[in-house]
């Protein structure tokens, strides 16, 4: 395919129960590859997609952005309702734009929002099997509000982060971390310019551990300074995790806010 092709950055949701992460995998099925598939139909070549980022098995994402080059000449506005005529129903196309030729959807980030979901309840509630982790004890929202401030601000977040993809440094900038309570579902909202493996999944585990009084939350800045994974909460199961807001500039950051 012609590297001068047009780039295209397109929004896409999908709900992530049926695969194995976003990164293509030799024996799984994946988000990225049934992408890749359903766009090679429509443009009559093959396809790589780059993805803002690698959401994992079962985690869910409610605004997630891809590019990709082609010289296939459908209107940039019309590629989402061709791409969808081959897209399983779970993952929709939403918005297409003409990219910078520079663009790279994951490179190109300046910071994304992840917001990981609690079922709060006694009893489980069916319809959020695969879309919340259910949690039966009594959560405490205030303290867990008052933890998640002490993530916010420039650290080293080795200690929440489990091993897994390597990176030159594990220093990140939280920009903001709420927790909000909406009937039984409790919202647990990070943004931050980035995240290590598994980070916004053991930060939820953390401020849980704050809740039931094993952790607090005056601790948690001491906590990070001394990098150790086995002093701070459990990761969290990946079901209620979803990635809802991401960062650009220019405009691929006018169609992510559309």
């Amino acid at each position: 395919m012609d590297k001068k092709g047009r780039n295209i950055a397109v929004r896409l949701r999908y709900d992530g129960t049926r695969y194995h992460g976003w990164q293509i995998q030799k024996t799984e099925a994946t988000v990225a590859q049934t992408v890749e598939d359903a766009f090679a139909r429509v443009c009559g070549h093959a396809v790589k997609v780059t993805g803002c980022g690698r959401t994992d098995a079962g985690v869910h994402a409610e605004k997630y952005c891809a590019n990709f080059r082609t010289d296939c000449p459908i209107p940039t506005d019309r590629l989402p309702f061709a791409v969808n005529a081959y897209l399983p129903d779970d993952i929709a196309a939403v918005d297409a734009t003409d990219a910078p030729e520079d663009f790279n959807a994951i490179l190109s980030c300046r910071k994304k929002e992840y917001t990981y979901r609690i079922y709060n309840s006694r009893f489980r509630d069916p319809f959020y099997r695969d879309r919340a982790y259910f949690y039966p004890a009594a959560l405490n929202v205030e303290k867990m509000a008052e933890a998640a401030r002490m993530f916010v601000g420039t650290h080293d977040f080795a200690a929440v982060r489990s091993v897994g993809t390597e990176t030159k440094t594990t220093v990140r900038t939280v920009y903001y971390y709420e927790v909000e309570r909406h009937g039984d579902i409790i919202a647990l909202r990070v943004c931050a310019d980035g995240f290590l493996y598994n980070m916004a999944r053991a930060m939820a585990g953390t401020l849980i551990y704050v809740s039931e009084g094993k952790i607090e939350a005056g601790e948690i800045q001491e906590l990070l300074k001394r990098r150790d994974r086995r002093l701070t909460g459990p990761t969290v199961p990946a079901q209620g995790l979803y990635m809802t807001d991401i960062w650009y500039d220019g405009a691929v950051g006018e169609m992510m806010k559309r």
